[in-house]
């Protein structure tokens, strides 16, 4: 699977690392920045992967900054995007099974490397349970306009 992923300063260094388990477990990453440590603005780079999400190019991305708040709330801004902040395997996988998520957005001050290992592989090899769940995301979903 393609996998967008993005990053601001702050976050670089755990995306690379994030990229690095996404290969590891046969996806393709497709990094739209920041390519170095120099100061961004995380909106920036939050909105070009979310953005692909909500026009359908991708089912699902990776967003890392310090503390992974900014970018999962800049993300969650957009139509059809259910970002989720995971600091543990647990929590990425709740995540996708309950919630959906279709953005993974990392705290990448405050994980190692292998807990960027195991977050990526719990979030991408889980699965949405559905079921009572579905009604749950379907409030969370903005209507469309007709």
């Amino acid at each position: 699977m393609i996998i967008p992923i993005a990053s601001d300063h702050a976050g670089f260094e755990a995306k690379e690392l994030a990229k690095k388990a996404l290969e590891k477990l046969g996806h393709e990453p497709v990094d739209y920045g920041t390519h170095d440590k120099n100061s961004v603005d995380y909106p920036d780079f939050a909105k070009l992967v979310a953005t692909a999400i909500t026009d359908g190019e991708y089912a699902c991305g990776i967003l890392v900054c310090g503390s992974g708040q900014g970018m999962c709330m800049t993300a969650n801004k957009f139509p059809q995007v259910r970002a989720a902040l995971a600091w543990s395997p647990e929590i990425a996988s709740l995540a996708a099974q309950h919630n959906k998520a279709n953005i993974l957005c990392l705290p990448g001050r405050f994980v190692s490397e292998e807990e960027i290992n195991a977050i990526v592989e719990a979030w991408m090899s889980a699965e949405f349970e559905g079921g009572r769940h579905l009604n749950r995301i379907s409030k969370i979903t903005p209507p469309t306009s007709e």
